[in-house]
């Protein structure tokens, strides 16, 4: 036993080595790269012009000083020859590194999801970092017993937990690939699933006279009362993120996180939100409908009727400014002026689950008139709501959640990516909080310092139309999956190149020049 343990040391420090070895090769090898120009003659040339009080005495094996003053300018490179050093040393490693997201069920079984299964979320712990995203999955909502029935035959996995995977793998923001996710990768990461169909509002347990729990609003509490015992306790930052109804779910919940905390004194630990696609409007339907079903429903009516079915909580100061009408408070542009926390909105401006219950339906047919000039006043009536929001990202697509997307570091709104945007928001409260040196600066309405040059917060399309900015997600038509030039689906929504022309004041062939040069 002895020698098989003498040899197995061995090999531990042999792989230590091998290890140590690569991990100097890689390092040095762009230093090298920058001293190609002259060779070693030239290098030792330069060493010898240096005055002798600036020489260090080196000892032993030749040093090579790490320069990383070039990597702001260059992050794409840089994130490459990260990864390339990690799969360098991925043989040293005794077992495959792990990146999935591992499933952990509540251990306070009385908070569960619709069905009475057990509600849960999904970890991959990043020692070390002091940061950590939670996110919260949308899917819509049901709101009386018949839409909760229906939905519970067609989409069960967000009423039950009793099929989910042991692992999920994270995407976009929650991507553990720094070439996809550069400034949030190495965070620790919990994706909780939506199984309580309330917007992640409800706190009421299935009893004997209700056929289903809605107990969003606790789920959230308890997976950070759990989070505390994993390292949540001496975090920095909080990070609550959530897309659709999860992104409304922030909204709602993001101020009730941080007064959990600070009632249990963990006050060093900065809550934020970042709210997706979650910023709907309470606007007039194009085409009324009875309220039969969570797709036709208009969204005010259906938010009535689920706020009570659910036992829905809305944040305190939301619930005052609206007393007796509290649905107004899972409207984006009602309950965000009414929040402590500062929060960043993304949103599309032509958001398709919005025009799905304004019931506009993009069927592979072309639309009407009024149905193209109320798309269009969609997208003025979203920017009059964002234009007081100091930090979000608006670009004026026609789609539906982007911060989970693999291809959300794309998109772009005025030249600066969302991923960009997020950290440009990082920075500006981070410079905040140093200056105030209290957590009251979480207060959204408090930003006093202006961003940083180059590092804009307020990022918002003035083009009028879906689809005007070049780097929208690609479509494709609905009958045969083939993919559109801009032009081809502006036509196909049924857009006017003359009409359109005359309003923007130019001439009709330069307005297709720039359509189909993708501006």
């Amino acid at each position: 036993m002895q020698s098989r343990g003498v040899l197995r040391s061995s090999a531990g420090r042999s792989a230590v080595r091998s290890c140590l070895l690569l991990l100097f090769i890689h390092m040095s090898a762009p230093v090298d790269a920058k001293r190609a120009t002259g060779g070693r003659a030239h290098s030792r040339r330069m060493q010898q012009q240096q005055p002798p009080a600036n020489r260090e005495r080196v000892d032993g094996a030749e040093s090579f000083p790490l320069d990383f003053t070039a990597v702001e300018g260059n992050m794409d490179n840089f994130m490459v020859q990260i990864k390339n050093l990690a799969q360098s040393l991925y043989p040293c490693s005794a077992q495959k590194l792990d990146q999935d997201m591992k499933l952990h069920f509540l251990k306070n079984v009385s908070v569960t999801c619709n069905d009475g299964s057990p509600a849960g979320y999904y970890i991959k712990e990043s020692k070390g970092s002091k940061r950590w995203l939670l996110f919260l999955e949308g899917g819509w909502y049901c709101f009386n017993r018949q839409t909760c029935d229906s939905r519970y035959e067609t989409m069960r996995r967000l009423m039950s937990s009793t099929k989910w995977p042991l692992t999920r793998t994270g995407t976009g923001i929650m991507s553990p690939q720094p070439e996809e996710n550069p400034h949030w990768w190495n965070a620790n990461m919990v994706f909780i699933p939506y199984c309580s169909s309330d917007v992640w509002s409800g706190a009421t347990p299935k009893t004997e006279n209700s056929d289903y729990a809605f107990m969003g609003s606790l789920i959230i509490k308890e997976v950070v009362n759990e989070l505390l015992t994993k390292g949540l306790d001496n975090a920095k930052v909080l990070l609550l993120a959530g897309s659709s109804a999860g992104g409304t779910g922030v909204l709602l919940n993001v101020d009730h996180v941080a007064e959990q905390l600070e009632s249990q004194g963990h006050l060093g630990v900065q809550v934020r939100g970042l709210a997706d696609s979650g910023w709907f409007l309470d606007n007039k339907q194009y085409k009324f409908t009875d309220c039969l079903d969570t797709i036709s429903c208009a969204p005010t009516e259906a938010i009535k009727r689920g706020i009570r079915y659910w036992g829905g909580l809305v944040p305190e100061s939301c619930r005052q400014a609206h007393v007796g009408e509290e649905w107004n408070c899972f409207f984006g542009y009602k309950v965000y002026p009414t929040l402590k926390s500062p929060v960043f909105v993304v949103q599309w401006l032509f958001d398709e689950a919005q025009l799905t219950v304004d019931n506009i339906h993009l069927t592979g047919q072309p639309v009407h008139e009024g149905q193209w000039t109320y798309i269009q006043n969609l997208g003025q009536e979203l920017r009059s709501t964002l234009r007081d929001v100091p930090a979000m990202f608006a670009p004026a697509c026609l789609s539906h959640e982007l911060i989970t997307r693999t291809y959300w570091m794309d998109i772009q709104v005025k030249g600066t990516s969302l991923p960009r945007a997020i950290h440009c928001w990082d920075r500006s409260l981070q410079v905040n909080n140093h200056i105030n040196g209290s957590r009251s600066i979480n207060n959204h309405q408090n930003y006093k310092t202006p961003p940083a040059r180059g590092c804009p917060l307020h990022l918002i399309d003035s083009c009028p139309w879906p689809h005007c900015n070049p780097s929208c997600p690609t479509i494709r038509d609905q009958l045969t999956g083939q993919e559109m030039s801009v032009i081809q689906f502006l036509k196909h929504l049924g857009f006017d190149v003359q009409k359109m022309a005359q309003q923007q004041g130019m001439d009709p062939s330069t307005l297709l020049g720039m359509l189909n040069n993708g501006n």
